[in-house]
């Protein structure tokens, strides 16, 4: 290059529009990496070896055809070098290189050619100039506070080298940044990358429009048929007239995506500056099908083998009620149940109804519970939250002593908080749950007790595809004695998200030859997961803890072992083999590794 200054308006926006041209053009004339390798045996070898540094070979091997056909006389070579000198020029220039130096000649004693190229001085961002127009520029506090903000954040700073991907990158994150809160209508005006190839410098200067602030206007509602307005209106996490946040729409279009209703939604506005007083929220809805049978069949470690049969009406006696019902058979538990929850109301909660019968065979106790329970529930954000009362009878049998005949009417508290960046998929972040529920002999139990169960799980990543996560719990039921008090509200470990190594429920208390569950539990485990590929993973893992009738006779019990992780359209799904260091034995585990 002999210019001593290059100037591009969009500077390296247009240079890699036309780097990008100039590629597809000789692609087409030559007819293209791929019709070269079908004109040719796979055992040609091109007649030009490639010599570069190795930080732009990969970027070389990939856009720029080197001849197999040989280049027989001075002519051939010298348009071979003033096509190289082209391209390999444009596509350097993305990366920085704007003076290299090609030179084409005998590789040796080989019979070939060599193409050698010299890059040159890098060039790096010597200058950065971000001017902002529009709202943001205001003289108010908060605007300028929010500018500055945007300025540090700027990822292309003073002193990084100059890459074209870079360049889009970086304007791309500032226009998303500033459109996400207030400025929906934001757009880059004009932006220009000036390069001094000689000095291997380049200034870069954009300008930002934020347009007007917007706030939210009325939803614009379609697709409803059957159901009410409310369906909709009472997920919305925002009101008429707060400020555009991208976040709530995403979260609005999350939360109806969740309901069994619908079949798809899509939330979005028309950023258009003429609105941004109250912006139409548009919410296109298609709805699913009212009523819906599925059967199932499936197998876990800790129940056996399951089958299954469903029955959901998600708008039960015309007012978008869901009910679900089902009976599930299991090896050791058959369960008979039907649900009904309402529509959330104007502060976001909803209530339930809930009618169980179940029947269990585990470590010796057999039991039969029929359960009655209403709750209700809220979730806002990252909490939430759950009170209800539960009336049960429960009919439990230890092998080898006595029968009991138990009732309890329990109130219970449920809180728990998410903070995790992935739902299905933690690898950083933590959830903590909290449950309190009781009954007294003065109301319908057969036993006075308190019950409390904390539980806590968190995830932290480790390099890029690792993750290491630490699970606990502890539980204490406050009673005179274990005995009137159904199994929901006792402790027993073991088995797949318990203590693996051991039976589903194995640790507890010895009655009879039957495990039951006790009044103290505490139970711990460590996990390194690493990941394969974006699907696959192994996991090493321990895991401590026990369940007994006070704390003093609380012995822990260890398992340790390895397994397999898939990514599963529903959750991470564990098959794990964990030695049991008191059993003494190999355990198989499957699960379904999700938060609780």
């Amino acid at each position: 290059m002999q210019d001593a200054t290059v100037t591009t308006r969009q500077g390296a926006d247009k240079a890699m529009k036309k780097c990008l041209m100039a590629l597809a053009i000789a692609s087409v004339l030559s007819g293209g990496p791929a019709q070269a390798q079908q004109t040719h045996d796979a055992s040609d070898k091109p007649s030009v070896v490639l010599i570069a540094p190795e930080s732009v070979q990969e970027l070389l091997k990939t856009h720029f055809e080197l001849p197999i056909a040989a280049l027989p006389d001075d002519t051939a070579r010298a348009t071979f070098l003033r096509r190289a000198q082209l391209e390999v020029g444009e596509l350097l220039a993305t990366e920085g290189y704007f003076t290299p130096t090609l030179s084409l000649r005998p590789a040796g004693d080989t019979g070939l050619l060599a193409l050698e190229i010299a890059l040159g001085q890098r060039t790096l961002v010597s200058a950065v100039n971000i001017e902002f127009r529009g709202a943001i520029s205001s003289d108010r506090p908060e605007q300028q506070a929010l500018i500055k903000q945007l300025r540090a954040a700027w990822r292309l700073p003073a002193g990084k080298p100059f890459r074209s991907p870079d360049w889009e990158e970086a304007k791309s994150a500032l226009l998303a940044r500033v459109s996400r809160r207030d400025y929906a209508a934001a757009r880059i005006e004009d932006s220009r990358a000036e390069v001094d190839s000689n000095s291997a410098n380049a200034r870069l200067s954009l300008v930002l429009d934020s347009g007007p602030a917007f706030r939210f206007g009325e939803l614009a509602i379609s697709g409803l048929e059957r159901y009410d307005k409310k369906l909709v209106t009472r997920h919305a996490p925002f009101r008429t007239g707060d400020p555009y946040r991208q976040d709530k729409l995403l979260e609005f279009q999350a939360s109806l995506q969740n309901l069994p209703h619908l079949n798809s939604v899509i939330v979005s506005i028309d950023p258009d500056p003429a609105l941004h007083e109250a912006v139409p929220v548009q919410v296109v809805l298609r709805e699913a099908k009212a009523r819906h049978v599925s059967f199932g069949a499936g197998y876990s470690s800790n129940n056996g083998a399951r089958g299954e049969i469903t029955y959901r009406d998600y708008n039960l006696l015309d007012h978008a009620w869901n009910l679900a019902s089902g009976l599930r058979l299991e090896q050791n538990r058959q369960t008979l149940f039907a649900t009904i929850d309402t529509l959330p109301d104007a502060l976001g909660y909803r209530l339930s109804w809930g009618a169980r019968a179940e029947t269990t065979d585990i470590q010796g106790l057999e039991t039969t519970n029929h359960a009655l329970s209403v709750a209700r529930s809220r979730t806002q954000g990252q909490i939430e939250t759950r009170l209800g009362i539960n009336w049960q009878r429960e009919q439990r049998k230890p092998s080898d002593s006595a029968e009991e005949s138990i009732k309890a009417l329990v109130p219970d508290w449920h809180w728990i908080r998410r903070t995790v960046n992935n739902p299905l998929y933690p690898r950083r972040g933590d959830v903590t749950e909290v449950r309190i529920g009781g009954a007294s002999k003065q109301l319908l139990s057969d036993q006075d007790f308190l019950r409390t169960l904390v539980r806590y799980q968190v995830w932290w990543p480790m390099g890029k595809r690792d993750t290491l996560s630490l699970r606990g719990e502890a539980g204490y039921t406050a009673a005179q004695s274990r005995f009137g008090i159904p199994q929901e509200y006792l402790f027993r470990a073991g088995g797949s998200q318990s203590v693996r190594g051991y039976a589903h429920q194995s640790l507890g208390v010895q009655e009879g030859s039957a495990v039951v569950g006790g009044r103290t539990l505490a139970t711990g485990s460590l996990e390194y997961t690493h990941w394969f590929s974006g699907d696959w993973g192994a996991a090493l893992f321990a895991d401590t803890g026990d369940a007994a009738d006070t704390w003093r006779d609380m012995r822990l019990s260890t398992g340790y072992g390895a397994g397999a992780r898939w990514r599963s359209p529903v959750g991470p799904l564990a098959v794990d083999l964990a030695w049991g260091q008191k059993a003494e034995a190999l355990r198989l585990h499957f699960s379904l590794a999700v938060a609780f």
